[in-house]
């Protein structure tokens, strides 16, 4: 296992368990301002792979093709989706985390000023 797909699942174990810097609702709250800051370019930080790796694991999830067939191996086919899906939402947790502090530091850069 690549080390970022490590990452993302750990994230997702910490969410799980309540470990993690932010609760869900800060997180709930904060996903419709990523996406705005992804697709308005304001949210340069994001880290691209891991957003295709998004976009791509959600394709993986909802299309009828499949490395593990579920009609032909039924529960165990389910195994791959699952997994694809468990990546991504600790993938979208992290990013979330990354976006929150990056929104909390640039409230606390006053505009104009240079630190001299």
């Amino acid at each position: 296992m690549r080390a970022g797909r490590a990452a993302a699942l750990a994230v997702l174990w910490r969410a799980f368990r309540g470990e993690g810097r932010y609760g869900l609702g800060e997180r709930l709250k904060a996903l419709p301002r990523l996406v705005a800051g992804l697709l308005r370019g304001r949210y340069a930080d994001a880290d691209g792979r891991r957003l295709l790796g998004v976009v791509l694991g959600l394709v993986y999830v909802v299309s009828p093709v499949d490395l593990l067939p579920e009609a032909l191996l039924g529960v165990l086919g389910l195994a791959d989706d699952a997994f694809v899906a468990a990546w991504v939402a600790g993938a979208v947790i992290g990013e979330l985390d990354r976006f929150i502090d990056w929104e909390k530091a640039r409230d606390r850069v006053v505009p104009g000023y240079v630190h001299r």
